[in-house]
């Protein structure tokens, strides 16, 4: 067995036996199947479950995910004793953290979608949510390692991991809305994109927004959003950002993994 494989199933059957993981799975589960349950529709449901999304799976994997690489330092200690890539390793604990984090979301948030089909939930949002979702695990996850591989202080990485959550989703808002009403007669329609497209959060919301009929929701990023780029398009860029973001954050962790002396 390769080291990729063999990390990755020690990662795996670690997380697997963690109860945070499984409440994680069945808290998405729960939610959305009792909104079906009091009488949602698909795209109500769709809704709903987004803005828990882009609140929870945000926090979960950088908090959780710090916390793992925490945990798991004397392991990586003992295979970076072994003559070994530190390449693969990183790939390996990576993936270990990344993969069961996105199974635990698609299966908790994806099962009662596909228990209540004739909900009518649109096909196209319901893929938007669950990419939406798995992009922000991927990006938290890499962004958590990052923190974890900077510092040998626990509480100074999980900080870190809070700030950057509150960042991304509480002050990235304020600071939005402070300029398109101090700046309104200024043309910043681009300045603006370039803060979206710099927040994988509003990346998110976007993508799963426009395959929903409700302009009303978009708020001015949104609207400026679909304004420049169309539905089509926009969904196009929307997923290449949040692709990025699951890769820039995994590759400045790898670096940093790379020059870090154990």
């Amino acid at each position: 067995m390769n080291v990729v494989a063999l990390v990755l199933d020690a990662g795996w059957r670690d997380l697997a036996r963690n109860r945070w993981l499984a409440a994680y799975a069945i808290t998405f589960f729960v939610v959305a199947e009792g909104l079906f349950w009091f009488g949602g529709t698909g795209p109500q449901v769709v809704l709903s479950v987004l803005n828990i999304v882009l609140l929870v799976v945000p926090l979960v994997s950088l908090v959780f995910g710090t916390l793992h690489v925490y945990a798991s330092r004397e392991f990586i200690e003992l295979l970076l004793a072994q003559p070994v890539p530190r390449g693969r390793l990183f790939a390996g604990l990576y993936l270990g953290l990344a993969l069961p984090l996105v199974g635990a979301f698609l299966l908790g948030a994806g099962l009662p979608f596909a228990l209540n089909v004739r909900a009518g939930a649109s096909p196209a949002a319901l893929a938007a949510l669950m990419t939406a979702g798995s992009a922000l695990t991927c990006a938290g996850a890499g962004a958590a390692m990052w923190f974890a591989l900077r510092t040998d202080d626990r509480l100074a990485g999980v900080g870190a991991a809070l700030g950057a959550w509150l960042l991304a989703t509480v002050v990235y808002d304020g600071v939005v809305l402070a300029a398109a009403t101090s700046l309104g007669d200024w043309p910043i329609e681009r300045p603006v994109l370039g803060l979206m497209l710099a927040n994988p959060v509003d990346l998110a919301r976007m993508l799963v927004l426009t395959q929903l009929d409700v302009s009303a929701l978009m708020g001015y990023t949104g609207a400026l959003f679909e304004r420049t780029f169309g539905s089509a398009i926009g969904t196009t860029v929307a997923v290449i950002a949040l692709g990025a973001w699951c890769a820039g954050p995994a590759l400045l962790a790898l670096r940093r993994f790379r020059r870090r002396d154990f």
